[in-house]
């Protein structure tokens, strides 16, 4: 407290001290004369506050008043010269009291003194204070026990940095604060480690997010413990009285400094009035403070924003920008604390930034008013070098400093718009660098459809968080559910978001799926028209944007359906998948809707919803699968897919007119299944390819996330009789477990067919030239005669077998449309299955024309498009139901006789 301000409080003294104390001695009891005196200062207080007194004058005020209470208190009792002293420690030893807050007293004992003989005057003290309803948190302790209390305990050390003698032996105080500051009780370096770990622990009881619905004032990020924390390590290790010292040690600017000091009163304002208004202590904003307080401050209703809303979205604005000072100035304190002695290590990364031991750094000050697009550059190398520990307390400030250039012509810019989609498209660090965007301020600049639902409230009974904190949630689920330990609770979808051809459509979906709310109007199709705009912007195809404005319009589609109709209905699962189209359509938005439903209340998802979401997409899909898919915009992707390889042929030089007359060839289920680098690798491949009469096999690491480690073998042929049993035969007996397949027959009389392999212990395959090479050989010598099909098909490899106990089933059913038969096979998973399969084909004299092979945990579910001698579908109702139970027969009998 400055002298100016306590000359200011002593002048509008509450209490008359020299009649308050002729009061107490004429009294008859004193404990309703200390009462009357409590309510008077309230009551001033509060009345001040209302007229809109400056709210450091109350706070300070109410503690400078409570001081002269207590002062007054103590001495009615009698205390040992010189050997005790009452110390008011944490908030209030700074000098701060909020109506309802705690007053925390430590009377501190000589070591030559013991408590016992105080008895008496301790406990009628304490009692008085109680019996007055004061809040009062107490202690009593030596000299020795309080160093020792605060060794162990870092909260009782920080306590003691913050307090002050308000009567007694002060030289007792100045010698426990000696102590306890010293480097025997803490380390710099312990005490700032110790801070860290407790912040850090705060903040995950809130979600890690300033954007909590119900804020805690003091303990959610960007709340007043994160100021505070800033002020017990800069008196700490600096010395520093006041954050406001940190500015001559060059830690914040004048201006930062403003920035700090106005985000405190207000947060003191609305901690003042929450207290006020509720009668208690209470740090919550629940639902029913908020519309109190808006009212209190002033807030309005209007036509397009509720009070409540206006209210709730100047306190978020607030807490982020001081969430990101407290992010800022504790990485300085980690520079200059944890990393003073540190050799210093520097890496440049290119002209414009480096890796300082650890922490991404400008190369030079002016590198953003040089390089504007250098303020998205940085996310972009964070993202693509995991090994950066974060950003130096330097550029941060450099980049909050520059964030003024994100405006419409950096927006425009071909440098950004670029950058932002390399940091969707990046392997890792998505989410917490577009997180990191956000709490710069650079996201909502950059888009300012975001900016607008910063800190933009939702009141129902199911949203935790704000509208944008929710939408990086759900990109963070996105990003969560690749990951293996989220296989078992989220199985389906972690098979599927590893399998998406293009995984950066799904977190663009993500981050627009809300991004309409609070404009009027439904949110779903503003939304889809700001996520198309979006992509058009940023150069993505026809289909890739009609994808991602789909997927914003339809979010709540599948959750909707899943729980509001009954999904035991064929029709309603005919509707769905008719609204859905695809598989592809409807795998991109099970993920997102199992994304938005964990991210927007962590409760929401339970062993219920997970069974009707499953059932929902296993249904459709098998809808879809047995006829019934139409894929959206189809002439669309096939055109965005050529051009994508098309484009990465001609930088290899190979001549477009032969490529477009190969691909006149081929039909369209491969375009719609392939990814445009694989598209590419085939085309050039097949092109080279001279010896005609032998396949084209070619081997290579697999690009699908799912299959990590695994082998893809791609071969090209002939279509001729029983190719694929031969393949699947010669693979189990090359000791290969085929986790993946894809078969495409061309309209000209050709097999396009990739297989995803392990060894078959699951592993990978040894990365020996030598072994991949002689698997290659082996494929070609097997399947370049189809008169040694029937062999190869028949040989078998012993193997243990593990026993399941579910029975396979298998549906068959006719397409008219591609006039084939379509044959499901629902099994346990076990090496050789395909080789099995396969040979049943070719006994009876099956074609397989189109497979899609897919395991479910320790299942398969495989589709496999068939015609019979004549190339047509089988017609005879007989033949199917015996190929069903021969289907069914050796396939369970195959996991016993082995």
């Amino acid at each position: 407290m400055s002298t100016v301000l306590h000359q200011q409080l002593a002048e509008s003294q509450i209490i008359n001290l020299p009649e308050f104390e002729a009061e107490l001695a004429a009294a008859r009891s004193s404990v309703s004369v200390f009462k009357r005196a409590l309510q008077t200062i309230d009551q001033e207080l509060d009345d001040r506050f209302r007229n809109g007194e400056d709210i450091r004058k109350l706070i300070y005020g109410r503690a400078w008043e409570i001081d002269r209470i207590i002062r007054i208190a103590w001495q009615r009792f009698d205390w040992p010269d010189d050997q005790v002293a009452l110390i008011a420690v944490g908030g209030y030893g700074r000098g701060e009291l909020h109506p309802k807050s705690d007053i925390d007293l430590l009377l501190l004992l000589d070591n030559n003194l013991q408590a016992e003989s105080l008895q008496d005057a301790i406990g009628g003290f304490l009692t008085l204070l109680w019996d007055i309803n004061l809040d009062v948190g107490s202690s009593v302790r030596t000299m020795d026990e309080c160093y020792e209390e605060a060794r162990a305990d870092v909260t009782i050390a920080t306590n003691l940095i913050e307090s002050r003698t308000l009567i007694g032996n002060d030289q007792l105080h100045e010698q426990i604060y000696s102590r306890v500051t010293s480097e025997d009780a803490w380390s710099d370096r312990e005490f700032f480690i110790a801070k860290q770990k407790e912040q850090t622990g705060r903040h995950r009881k809130t979600n890690n997010t300033e954007y909590n619905l119900e804020p805690n004032l003091k303990n959610s990020p960007g709340g007043l413990r994160d100021l505070q924390t800033i002020g017990w390590v800069a008196k700490r290790h600096f010395g520093a009285t006041f954050i406001r010292d940190l500015v001559d040690d060059n830690f914040v600017t004048e201006n930062e400094l403003d920035i700090l000091n106005k985000g405190e009163l207000y947060l003191w304002s609305v901690r003042y009035a929450l207290h006020m208004l509720s009668g208690r202590k209470e740090d919550r904003l629940l639902f029913d403070h908020q519309r109190t307080l808006a009212e209190f401050f002033g807030y309005k209703d209007t036509q397009g924003s509720l009070a409540v809303e206006q209210f709730m979205s100047k306190y978020y604005r607030i807490a982020i920008t001081l969430s990101e000072f407290n992010d800022m100035l504790l990485q300085h304190f980690d520079e200059a604390i944890l990393r003073a002695d540190e050799e210093q290590v520097i890496t440049p990364l290119n002209s414009r930034f480096q890796i300082h031991n650890g922490y991404l750094e400008v190369a030079y000050p002016s590198v953003f008013e040089h390089h504007p697009f250098a303020l998205m550059e940085a996310f972009v190398l964070l993202a693509q070098n995991p090994h950066i520990q974060g950003v130096r307390a330097t550029t941060i400030r450099l980049i909050r400093d520059n964030r003024h250039r994100v405006d419409e012509e950096f927006r425009n810019d071909i440098r950004n718009t670029s950058l932002f989609m390399e940091l969707m498209r990046s392997p890792e660090g998505v989410s917490t660098e577009v997180r990191r965007m956000t709490r710069y301020g650079i996201l909502g600049l950059y888009l300012p459809a975001f900016g607008r639902i910063i800190g933009q409230m939702q009141h129902d009974l199911f949203h935790i968080y704000t509208v944008d904190a929710h939408t990086l949630k759900v990109i963070q689920k996105c990003r969560q559910l690749r990951h293996k330990e989220f296989r078992e609770a989220f199985p389906i979808a972690h098979r599927i978001v590893n399998q998406l051809p293009k995984i950066e459509l799904l977190y663009i979906a993500a981050l627009f799926h809300d991004i309409g709310k609070g404009r009027g109007g439904d949110h779903s199709e503003l939304g889809a028209v700001d996520a198309h705009a979006f992509c058009e912007e940023h150069h993505l195809g026809k289909w890739d944007r009609h994808l991602v404005a789909w997927l914003v319009q339809n979010h709540l589609l599948m959750s909707m359906t899943a729980q509001r109709k009954d999904i035991s209905d064929p029709d309603v699962i005919h509707t769905f998948a008719t609204q859905v189209r695809d598989v592809l359509h409807l795998d991109y938005l099970y993920v997102l809707t199992i994304a938005d439903i964990n991210a927007t209340n962590e409760s929401l998802w339970n062993s219920w919803r997970a069974t009707l979401m499953r059932k929902l997409y296993t249904d459709t899909k098998r809808a879809l699968r047995r006829g019934l898919e139409n894929p959206v915009n189809k002439e669309d992707r096939i055109e965005q897919i050529q051009d994508e390889a098309l484009f990465l042929l001609k930088r290899l030089g190979i001549n477009s007119e032969n490529v477009k007359d190969f691909w006149d060839t081929i039909g369209d289920d491969y375009f719609l299944r392939e990814t445009a680098q694989s598209i590419s690798e085939h085309t050039q491949a097949i092109l080279e390819h001279t010896a005609t009469d032998l396949p084209l096999v070619m081997i290579r690491h697999t690009s699908h996330r799912l299959y990590e480690g695994a082998t893809e073998i791609f071969i090209y042929s002939r279509d001729i009789q029983n190719l694929f049993a031969a393949t699947v035969s010669t693979m189990d007996q090359l000791h290969l477990n085929i986790q993946d397949a894809r078969i495409i027959v061309t309209d000209n009389g050709h097999a396009l067919n990739t297989y995803t392999v392990l060894s078959d212990d699951n592993t990978p395959l040894s990365e020996n030239p030598d072994q991949l090479n002689e698997i290659k050989q082996r494929l070609i010598d097997e399947l370049d005669d189809p008169e040694d099909y029937p062999d190869i098909i028949q040989r078998r490899v012993p193997r243990q077998m593990k026993l399941f106990a579910t029975p396979t089933k298998v549906y068959l059913s006719n397409d008219p449309v591609s006039q084939q038969t379509v044959i499901e096979v629902n099994t346990p998973d076990r090496p050789g299955l395909l080789a099995r399969i396969g040979m049943i084909f070719s006994t009876h004299n099956l074609s397989v024309r189109k497979a899609r092979i897919s395991s479910v945990g320790e299942r398969v579910e495989d589709f496999f498009f068939v015609t019979d001698a004549d190339d047509l579908p089988i017609a005879d109702p007989m033949l199917c139901q015996a190929l069903q139970r021969e289907i069914c027969q050796q396939l369970d009998e195959h996991l016993q006789d082995e």
